[in-house]
């Protein structure tokens, strides 16, 4: 039973994220949009099963929920202080280039960090180094690196890797 679903939805979560997103974009519950929805959450997912490197396993849905809510929030804060940056009087902006040390190996986790850390108004992730091991993040206004690096890795790299227990 279990690999007859595995074969039909090869990536649920994508499959359930496809859905709510053609809902979103339609903006309507009709059943005719949630029926077409669900069949492109269905084929999609299987006509571009090929092009994933493995398969992707989240574990601890709990904490994806909640990183969901940080990363929300945090876009939200960030979007009102980069406003206020751009359209104070006179604010000195600090930009600054900082190199992230990373924890995790799945190569999945790292561009989930990086998408997190683009999506966050203020910050957009530049380059992985080589090794996997640094994360090339470049700041609007960084006044205190460290505490940039701290709140990285504390706020997303620590959920993320229980997310993807790695």
């Amino acid at each position: 039973m279990k690999r007859a679903i595995g074969k039909m939805l090869p990536h649920p979560v994508l499959s359930v994220v496809l859905l709510l997103i053609w809902l979103l974009l339609v903006k309507s519950m009709a059943w005719g949009h949630v029926a077409l929805g669900a069949i492109l959450a269905v084929f999609i997912p299987r006509l571009t099963a090929r092009l994933w490197m493995e398969e992707i396993y989240f574990h601890r849905y709990r904490v994806l929920v909640r990183l969901i809510g940080i990363v929300l929030w945090d876009i939200l804060v960030a979007s009102i202080v980069v406003t206020r940056l751009i359209l104070g009087p006179g604010t000195a902006l600090r930009p600054r280039f900082v190199v992230v040390p990373l924890d995790m190996t799945n190569p999945y986790a790292i561009a989930m960090l990086a998408s997190i850390i683009s999506l966050t108004p203020g910050t957009v992730s530049v380059s992985l180094s080589d090794d996997n091991k640094g994360l090339l993040l470049h700041g609007l206004n960084v006044p205190d690196a460290e505490e940039l690096i701290r709140s990285v890795k504390t706020r997303y790299e620590t959920p993320i890797k229980e997310i993807f227990e790695c």
